[in-house]
Formats: structure tokens, C-alpha cells, sequence
């Protein structure tokens, strides 16, 4: 099993790679288009601002090989935000593989949200093993509304995607790396995709 977190400066990888490892697998950091070409799962991961993020992925060339990736991509947390069509952050244009835009909260919640919440209402097999209402760590001050590719959601003020899917192309709003036994099961669903 080649499982390749893509590393083009923006993600904080680290915590990816031992999350991984603690499941028993080997992770590759890189950000060589011929290694992720030949990965069987890759994790495309995101921290930070989304125009710098976008910006280090155009400069490796990334920005044009993962939408054409084959096998199961998760993108995570900015990672996630980067694979829709667009985001208010720094008015970025993204990958155009969720067909959904990236908004702001609003100013009745507290911005960012950081903390544990409860997803629901899942619609994939990243899923499996997951009891509705379990909490996730989440740290950020954009989300993708409710779409036709939501797969799970979380209420923080409104109702919104904690977790996308269209074919191969998984995304998750929360960090599975920093959500405990839950998310380890979902790293562990994602890497036995076939």
C-alpha cells in the first residue's frame, strides 16, 4: 500500500504521517507528480490561507494533476476547500472538483470555529463504523454549504458540509488526525477504499 500525502508547503503533514503510521502504514511526503501519479491513495492536506495555499500548488504544477487523479484523494480540512470550485478566502479560484463555493461564517458565531462538533447525516462509506452525533476536531472560519455532494454535516449557527464526496474525491472539513478513535476509523475507511 503507496499512500502519498501530497506536501507543497501548506499543511501541517507531520500529524498526518503519524496518524497513519499508528494505523500500521507508511506514508510518503512529496510533492513529485510521478510519485503521486503511482500512489494508491493520496492525502492532499491544507493549513493556512487559501490564495498562498493555491498559489504553492500552481508553482509545483499540483493545481492541474489532482483533478485528473484516478485513485481515492482526501483532501483535508483547506485541502478540502481548495478541491471546490471557489472560496471567499482571498477570493480564490480552486480545483473545480466539488462543484460548490467556499463562504465565510457569519458574524453571529465565533470566528474561527475551534473545538469539537458533531457530524451527521453520512452519506459514505468513510463513514463506516461512525455512530451519528460523534465529534470531530474542527479549526477553521470558512465551510462549504449543504450541496449535492455533501456526505456529512455539522451545525455551528447553520447547517454545513463537514465532509464531502464525488467519485474518488473525498473531503473533509475536520481534522481526522486530531479527532481521536473516530477519526482514526475514518483514516482507516479511507485507506480501505478499493
Amino acid at each position: 500500500m503507496k499512500i502519498v500525502i501530497i506536501n507543497y508547503g501548506a499543511g501541517n503533514i507531520q500529524s498526518i504521517k503519524f496518524a497513519i503510521e499508528r494505523l500500521g502504514y507508511q506514508a510518503v511526503l512529496s510533492n513529485n507528480i510521478e510519485e503521486i501519479k503511482t500512489a494508491d491513495k493520496v492525502i492532499f492536506p491544507g493549513v493556512g490561507e487559501a490564495s498562498s495555499a493555491m498559489k504553492k500548488l500552481k508553482e509545483s504544477g499540483l493545481d492541474k494533476l489532482v483533478p485528473t487523479l484516478k485513485q481515492p484523494v482526501l483532501g483535508i480540512c483547506l485541502g478540502m476547500q481548495l478541491m471546490c470550485n471557489a472560496t471567499e478566502e482571498g477570493s480564490t479560484k480552486g480545483l473545480g472538483i466539488f462543484n460548490v463555493e467556499v463562504i465565510r461564517f457569519s458574524n453571529t458565531v465565533k470566528v474561527p470555529q475551534i473545538g469539537w462538533n458533531q457530524i451527521r447525516d453520512f452519506k459514505s462509506s468513510l463513514f463506516n463504523g461512525i455512530d451519528e452525533e460523534s465529534y470531530i476536531y474542527l479549526v477553521h472560519s470558512f465551510y462549504a454549504p449543504i450541496c449535492d455532494v455533501t456526505v456529512s454535516t455539522t451545525d455551528y449557527g447553520i447547517n454545513y458540509s463537514t465532509a464531502l464526496q464525488k467519485d474518488n474525491f473525498y473531503g473533509t472539513q475536520f481534522h481526522p488526525e486530531k479527532s481521536s478513535d473516530v477519526g482514526e476509523q475514518i483514516l482507516k475507511n479511507f485507506i480501505n477504499l478499493k
